[in-house]
């Protein structure tokens, strides 16, 4: 059974796959995050625009589709949310082709997604960053 956070972190999960976004999704409640989902980039960015709520990270799918694929998203949120932790999945063969020209690395996680490793991967990205606010 996956370890409850102390206080709640609030998440991005964006796929197109309804299906693998869902259930990624509830595992990730389960495990105490508070998660909100996207099918586009474009979702991603009304909600990070809107800031009901302080979005702690983004997992995106390297094939995530809208006005900006993946690697642009990813670093169209450093430029204006530099606090997100930003963690990208997809294919090694074409996550490698677009992190070659848009970013500094690739993808961290393959799909399917194996959920308590998201999950694990998530919590040591959120650790890390308070341990650098404090």
């Amino acid at each position: 059974m996956a370890e409850k956070l102390p206080d709640p972190q609030c998440l991005i999960v964006a796929d197109a796959d309804v299906l693998i976004r869902n259930a990624l999704a509830e595992y990730l409640r389960h495990c105490g995050y508070k998660v909100f989902e996207a099918a586009t980039s474009d979702e991603v960015i009304i909600a990070l625009e809107e800031g009901a709520v302080k979005i702690d990270a983004l997992l995106a799918d390297a094939q995530l589709t809208g006005r900006y694929n993946a690697f642009e998203l990813r670093l169209w949120v450093k430029d204006h949310f530099p606090d997100v932790e930003i963690v990208l999945a997809g294919s090694i063969d074409s996550a490698a082709k677009a992190a070659g020209h848009l970013c500094d690395e690739g993808p961290h996680l393959q799909r399917p997604y194996d959920p308590e490793s998201v999950a694990a991967h998530i919590k040591r990205l959120l650790a890390a960053t308070r341990r650098q606010d404090r």
